[in-house]
């Protein structure tokens, strides 16, 4: 018999000629493996002396938050994922022993190898992954749960993105807009895809025809702040701009105002605007951005005790969300009322 001091997880694996999931689902007598595949992987624990006492049942010890670098880039600097990390900290520390690491992974990356590198007991992935990059994933057979994404048969945990555009397009159009515009994302985000909806379903409500020139969507090609200056003036060159503008999200909505600064377009005299996420730069842009707010951290910490607790059966969960309302949006009457009563108004989804 030989017995190597220290034996890893992923070591056994390759013993046993099956994946890290395999052995932690046949060791911990989890559902899963067959009854053949699990009597061979305790024959080679015991063979290679791997200390059945180092494993956990139920809460993982060790979770790995997986990140798509190619669209959002340093996570650490992201205006969104940074608050949906600390969130994620905030679980991993409250649970007390269970250690966070964080791995970025891009489309070419043999995104199964850098993970079973990390040798986690389960896999927080946060953010959009494209289908190829989903499967390299569950290919690990890890506990999973999905932070701002929904992938079908996944735990999900989500805000509620229809209902906080629908929320934000209704707050323009009761406001007296005729004319509200979009700038939306790449559409298969779901988050994206959702708030596509519920700025459609706004207007279908109204009763108001919707106008694909008043839906723009921002150039992949351009740089993110080039992108969102040109959705911008290429609604301002419309023959009748619109008199509001719904950004998918807050950096994209301060982009197009400074592109409306910049052609001498007054904000929120000439077009309204209302973004998406209540980054801190909303609150100190000039005029300040109504938006709809979301618990980034919330997020976070929802998806990351999803995992420790083991509630990873599909579905979704939808975090509320409310509308904070500032000067982009307001009309007159609205600043008015404003300077009698103080500032900041919150109307929850």
């Amino acid at each position: 018999m030989t017995v190597k001091p220290n034996l890893t997880i992923r070591e056994l694996a390759l013993l046993a000629g099956v994946s890290i999931g395999t052995v932690s689902r046949s060791l911990k007598g989890q559902a899963g493996p067959s009854a053949s595949t699990r009597a061979e992987v305790l024959r080679v624990a015991e063979q290679h002396g791997y200390d059945l006492g180092r494993l956990r049942v139920g809460k993982p010890r060790r979770i790995l938050l997986v990140y798509n670098r190619s669209l959002q880039g340093s996570l650490a600097a992201n205006h969104f994922y940074s608050y949906v990390l600390h969130g994620v900290e905030t679980a991993c520390r409250e649970a007390e022993d269970v250690v966070l690491s964080v791995l970025s992974v891009a489309p070419s990356d043999d995104i199964a190898a850098r993970v079973r590198r990390h040798e986690p007991d389960a896999l927080l992935s946060v953010g959009y992954f494209d289908t190829e990059c989903m499967d390299a994933l569950r290919s690990c057979e890890l506990p999973m749960v999905l932070a701002d994404h929904f992938v079908p048969g996944q735990r999900c945990v989500n805000d509620d993105n229809l209902a906080g555009a629908l929320m934000a397009t209704r707050h323009l159009l009761d406001t007296g807009a005729k004319r509200v515009a979009a700038i939306f994302g790449p559409p298969v985000h779901h988050s994206i895809a959702l708030r596509t909806k519920g700025f459609r379903r706004a207007l279908f409500e109204a009763r108001i025809l919707a106008d694909p020139e008043l839906e723009v969507t921002l150039d992949p090609d351009l740089p993110y702040a080039e992108a969102s200056g040109d959705a911008m003036r290429r609604l301002l060159a419309l023959p009748q701009r619109p008199d509001a503008v719904f950004a998918y999200n807050d950096i994209t909505a301060l982009h197009a105002m400074e592109a409306c600064h910049a052609a001498g377009v007054r904000v929120p005299q000439d077009i309204r605007f209302i973004g998406y996420d209540d980054i801190d730069a909303a609150a100190h842009s000039e005029p300040g951005l109504s938006t709809v707010r979301l618990d980034k951290e919330a997020l976070g910490h929802a998806a990351a005790m999803a995992l420790i607790e083991g509630d990873i059966a599909p579905g979704d969960t939808l975090l509320p969300v409310e509308l904070v309302l500032r000067g982009s949006s307001e009309i007159e009457k609205q600043r008015v009322s404003r300077r009698r009563s103080g500032p900041g108004q919150k109307i929850a989804a």
